[in-house]
């Protein structure tokens, strides 16, 4: 999927500065509006994705704005609703007209972000939904047809009309999400949504309410769950799962029901249920970072996911439809692997692989300036793949100046450093460093490093 658009309509020129800021750096393509004029233009001329919106403005309110777009049957992209003085009469009117959500100011960057991927996401989920079962299906029968990925075809068939919950287990870049996909596509829910978590990303402080919901105020915000209902849900990877939510999802799994944060009304489950894991369950609960009794209920119907060492006979159909791919996607132009060239990738152990599979052919054509790539070629790309430790070189400071001035002095190589890391993600160095993402922009900006 392509860079999303966001519209941003607020009056405030500072919050319409550091939204924009924000969102930018999460990878958004942003426009921003003064006033529902402004607003009106830009719907036409941007076709926004998603348009945040403030209530009251100079010129015509939020909620009037948004009336006109939905009585014209002008805007079909989210809308996400903010205002200093809310209430909930405001919620619920903006809510009758369609929008997507009511957030509060001052903005929490973290609930923010929150909504909009859920907005996004859910304004997806339809078009998603009608093409998941062609692309699944067609898509596995591309990649495989040794013995290795036939056999784990009929096992997903055999069980895709069982309830039980279903653990897939194989080691990084095997795609786990795409077999799992395959087993929605031939369940009794293909035809409802198919919600994927990835416990990574979940907010270190927000993870129940992303998970389960919350309701506050005689508001939902939806979780996960909420969302899967009647459908799938996936969980990748279960095994980063702290001890806080291995018990939460544990007592869930056990009675079939789960509760909103803030409420004590149970939710029957009425979805499958699919987690996968890159770890070694059984080892961690050895070593006591897992609990055993979630275990067993993982391990009741477990799959493995085959490494691409497993079926390397599979690469040249592989190679084939990455090129395809990538010619479809990102306008690349057509190039082929020599004979040499795929038997090189043939006998090439595949630590990161498909997914590593899928970045070289990417690489390649890219790079290459051969219809036919040559094994040359490919010698040189596997050598790239592995990860070489940068030594970065120590800045020596003056140990005679202030503390003040030093620490600032070491927080801004340090800070600069991490930035280049992680190519100018703010968003990911605030993960990486443990700082809270609106302090971080604090930060850079009382040092006086520049974003790009």
């Amino acid at each position: 999927m392509g860079t999303r658009h966001i519209l941003v309509v607020d009056d405030e020129p500072d919050i319409r500065s550091l939204v924009k800021e924000i969102l930018e750096d999460e990878g958004f393509n942003v426009e921003v509006a003064e006033n529902a004029t402004e607003a009106r233009r830009l719907v036409e001329s941007f076709k926004p994705d998603l348009v945040l919106l403030d209530i009251w403005m100079p010129d015509i309110d939020g909620i009037s704005l948004l009336k006109e777009w939905h009585e014209k049957n002008i805007l079909s992209s989210p809308v996400v609703m903010m205002s200093g003085h809310g209430n909930v009469e405001t919620a619920v009117e903006a809510t009758r007209l369609g929008a997507f959500d009511f957030i509060e100011k001052p903005l929490s960057i973290a609930k923010l972000l929150l909504t909009i991927k859920h907005a996004l996401e859910t304004s997806s989920l339809q078009q998603e939904n009608l093409q998941l079962h062609h692309v699944s299906t067609s898509k596995l029968d591309q990649i495989g047809k040794s013995k290795k990925i036939s056999d784990l075809r009929n096992q997903i068939s055999k069980i895709a009309n069982h309830e039980a919950l279903v653990l897939f287990h194989g080691e990084s870049g095997t795609d786990k999400e795409l077999f799992a996909r395959y087993l929605h596509s031939l369940s009794k829910y293909a035809e409802d949504p198919f919600i994927a978590i990835r416990i990574s990303t979940l907010g270190k402080d927000y993870a129940e309410t992303e998970l389960f919901g919350l309701e506050s105020n005689n508001q939902l915000q939806e979780g996960y769950f909420d969302r899967a209902n009647n459908g799938t849900l996936y969980i990748d990877d279960i095994g980063e799962l702290n001890t806080t939510l291995q018990s939460r999802i544990n007592d869930v799994f056990e009675t079939k029901q789960y509760t909103h944060i803030g409420s004590s009304n149970p939710i029957k489950l009425k979805m499958r249920i699919i987690v996968a894991t890159k770890f070694d369950i059984k080892s961690l609960v050895e070593k006591g970072s897992f609990r055993d009794d979630l275990y067993y209920q993982l391990n009741i119907l477990p799959i493995t996911i085959p490494a691409l060492r497993e079926h390397y006979e599979d690469i040249p159909a592989l190679l084939e439809y990455f090129v395809n791919y990538f010619i479809e996607t990102e306008g690349l132009p057509y190039r082929k692997f020599s004979v040499a060239a795929q038997n090189r990738l043939r006998s090439y152990q595949w630590p990161g692989n498909v997914k590593e599979l899928k970045n070289i052919v990417q690489r390649l054509l890219i790079l290459s300036t051969n219809e036919t790539i040559n094994i040359d070629e490919i010698e040189a790309s596997l050598g790239n793949t592995s990860m070489k430790k940068n030594s970065a070189s120590k800045e020596l400071f003056d140990f005679d100046m202030p503390l003040r001035e030093a620490r600032e002095n070491f927080e801004k190589t340090y800070l600069e450093y991490q930035l280049k890391k992680a190519n100018g993600s703010v968003s990911k160095v605030a993960n990486a460093v443990g700082i809270e993402r609106t302090h971080l922009y604090r930060k850079l900006k009382m040092l006086g490093i520049e974003l790009k």
